[in-house]
């Protein structure tokens, strides 16, 4: 699944218990009539993911939904989701000129009006 929205808060990667369990969350806001603010984490190895981005910047996610059961000293049981992210990318609009100049509108452009008859028609056939 993907999500898309721009990046709310960014937070810093933990670190939890004896074995080193890392964990970062990323809050976005979706672009919809009635925005959404969710809370992402990324774990472990996926938590350099953000390094490379800032908050305001548009991204697209790549996320899993994941789901427990917990079951209280006193019998209760509960059920927790996480959003998981995994990948993530930038939707900012990339340069795609590639060093090439801006091509100016047309309307800057003359017609050619100095045809000779025998140039009015190229066509080989």
């Amino acid at each position: 699944m993907e999500v898309q929205g721009k990046i709310k808060v960014k937070g810093e990667t933990q670190t939890f218990g004896s074995n080193g369990f890392r964990k970062r969350e990323l809050v976005i806001t979706t672009e919809e009539q009635y925005p959404q603010f969710l809370n992402i984490e990324f774990v472990q190895d996926k938590t350099g993911l953000l390094d490379s981005f800032q908050v305001g910047q548009n991204v697209k996610i790549g996320i899993n939904l994941r789901g427990r059961e917990w079951v209280s000293p006193q019998g209760e049981t509960k059920y927790f989701n996480t959003i998981q992210g995994w990948k993530i990318e930038s939707l900012q609009p990339q340069d795609s000129g590639q060093g090439m100049p801006p091509v100016p509108p047309a309307d800057q452009f003359e017609p050619a009006s100095d045809f000779n008859d025998e140039d009015h028609d190229d066509l080989p056939f």
